[in-house]
């Protein structure tokens, strides 16, 4: 077998971006919250509907990414590190990637008639939701200042809403609104990031740097940090009676590595250590544990610690 073959497999496995299959994990938050407080009648059935709400996403993600870095070929080939993206090195050919993306958005919609009927038409209809919104982002809301961070951010709360529609759940305001202000808070800490990467030069490599400014975005990282920590603080407070132990709220303790992880991630993009907070959550040790932790409280809180 020629070396083309096994370079070729290599650049459509990258091209998915598998990594960026994590972001899937907010399709899964709402189940999650709502299996905390509710029993269901099969309890792996209703791990299976999210399995797959979460897999047809990702799989949606990844078409997406496809056509996207089709049609930032040219500019890839100027970024440091994107220039080596399957496409933009010429690891994959247009034709290649344009079937390759199609298969991807197959893929994912035999996922979603795998639903239930009852869920499967809503779900579907956020996943379509959730394709127009990144090929929006990807034509020209990328080029609209404020705009393209919204358009990032919606991705992640359609994400949400996609994944209580697959088990016909309403999510709440908290939710939504802390999945918001964090999605936004990363979205402009990249951007912060990509200016301290590419040394100020940034425009190179995404053209609406230009209308954006380091005091700027410093300032909008800080408002809509403090709005998710703010968000989560209100939802922790308003919990108070389901976790109260010796007058104290035992879900405040999450929010320790909740607030430690975020500004982690903001000093790490305000330095230029990354420009990607994917790349950031995949590679950083002290980031990784203080999730890890989050993550390990908040299931001893749930259920070892019944609510009431």
């Amino acid at each position: 077998m020629s070396d083309n073959g096994p370079s070729l497999l290599r650049g459509l496995i990258k091209l998915a971006r598998p990594t960026h299959w994590s972001k899937s994990v907010f399709v899964a938050i709402g189940p999650f919250y709502w299996l905390t407080d509710n029993t269901p009648d099969n309890v792996w059935v209703f791990i299976a509907e999210v399995f797959t709400a979460c897999a047809a996403f990702a799989l949606a993600s990844s078409g997406c990414y496809v056509y996207n870095d089709l049609a930032d070929a040219e500019v890839d080939r100027r970024h440091p590190r994107k220039k080596n993206r399957p496409i933009a090195s010429g690891v994959v050919s247009v034709t290649i990637a344009k079937w390759y993306g199609l298969g991807l958005f197959a893929a994912s919609g035999v996922l979603i008639w795998t639903l239930p009927s009852e869920v499967r038409w809503i779900t579907g209809a956020f996943l379509l939701a959730y394709v127009i919104n990144v090929t929006a982002y990807s034509e020209f809301l990328k080029h609209i200042v404020i705009a393209d961070v919204m358009s990032l951010s919606m991705g992640f709360v359609l994400r949400v809403l996609g994944g209580c529609a697959a088990i016909s759940i309403a999510p709440t305001t908290w939710l939504l609104n802390v999945v918001l202000f964090l999605s936004m808070t990363l979205a402009f800490g990249k951007r912060l990031g990509e200016r301290r990467a590419m040394s100020g030069d940034a425009t190179t490599i995404r053209g609406v740097q230009s209308q954006y400014s380091d005091d700027l975005l410093r300032m909008v990282v800080v408002v809509t940090a403090v709005g998710t920590l703010l968000t989560y603080a209100g939802y922790v407070t308003s919990r108070e009676a389901d976790f109260m132990f010796y007058d104290f709220n035992l879900l405040w303790i999450t929010m320790i590595p909740a607030t430690y992880a975020l500004l982690r991630a903001l000093l790490l993009l305000e330095h230029g250590r990354y420009d990607d907070p994917t790349e950031l959550a995949a590679s950083d040790l002290p980031f990784k544990v203080a999730v890890g932790v989050f993550g390990l409280v908040m299931f001893g809180l749930w259920f070892f610690v019944k609510p009431s």
